[in-house]
């Protein structure tokens, strides 16, 4: 690795797993200090110990139980880093996607409020203590990353309402925020993933073949994607090699929001040409 975080500070929400994990060890070879939050203390635990066996030679490698739904959380998540110098990279990573999340008509409201709650009001505490932080210690430069997702560009055929308009508010305040804190010298980019390969994923799968194929027809590469892919991209938003990123909606997808696919299915019937009826 070639330290691109070097000497810096970042805070990676939902820590514990997946893209968040991934990214958490990612930042540590290149020699960032992390602070990573998650709500499960029990998972945290375990990620912070795989962290510090995977690269023993990291810097600072800390964890905070953090709701991301309450300011209060992340807000004393943010500001435990002054020890540290004050944050430098903060990943807005963590979110849900509920179980009775259904369309229009079957999503229950609560569903509704808790998803937006954590999906949306959670990555705006995060940017707005992570600017804060960078003021507060004079920084001139900062890089705040919001996870979205590509439903957010392209919709769900499968009914996930409050996840879907969640991930698309995340698009447009990342967006916004770009453009109003880009002279104070603080990037805001979003990460857009498509459907990851997770052990979540592969349980509800199973062995039916059908639903797989369903999916997976949609990927020109023939796969989902990995955690670690989606990781790398973090880090390139992250570090000083982005620059000149600012604003950009991030798509790591294998090109499947480029692809243009027909799943296969009986062919459908031919049209019936109701003019010729009329025609005389």
């Amino acid at each position: 690795m070639s330290g691109r975080l070097a000497g810096k500070n970042a805070i990676v929400t939902g820590a514990a797993g997946g893209i968040g994990l991934e990214t958490t060890i990612l930042f540590a070879r290149e020699g960032a200090n992390v602070l990573m939050a998650d709500i499960s203390e029990e998972a945290l635990s375990r990620a912070q110990a795989k962290v510090k066996q995977l690269v023993p030679a990291a810097g600072k490698i800390e964890t905070t139980i953090c709701d991301v739904s309450k300011e209060s959380a992340v807000q004393a998540a943010v500001e435990s880093l002054d020890a540290w110098g004050g944050v430098d990279v903060m990943f807005n990573n963590a979110g849900i996607m509920h179980a009775r999340d259904d369309d229009a008509v079957n999503t229950p409201e609560d569903i509704w409020d808790l998803t937006q709650n954590i999906n949306v009001k959670g990555v705006w505490f995060g940017c707005k203590h992570a600017v804060l932080s960078l003021r507060r210690h004079n920084k001139t430069k900062g890089s705040i990353i919001n996870t979205a997702s590509v439903v957010a560009l392209v919709g769900s055929a499968t009914p996930q309402l409050a996840y879907t308009a969640s991930k698309g508010a995340v698009l447009a305040m990342t967006r916004e925020l770009a453009i109003v804190h880009a002279r104070e010298g603080y990037r805001f980019n979003s990460l857009c993933p498509a459907p990851l390969n997770t052990p979540l994923l592969q349980d509800w799968l199973g062995d039916d073949k059908a639903k797989r194929h369903r999916r997976e027809v949609h990927f020109p590469t023939g796969r989902f994607g990995e955690a670690i892919e989606q990781a790398q991209a973090v880090l390139f938003l992250a570090s000083d090699d982005s620059s000149f990123v600012n604003g950009h909606d991030f798509v790591v997808d294998g090109g499947m929001t480029k692809a243009y696919v027909t799943p296969e299915g009986p062919a459908a019937p031919a049209p019936v040409n109701n003019a010729s009826k009329h025609s005389l």
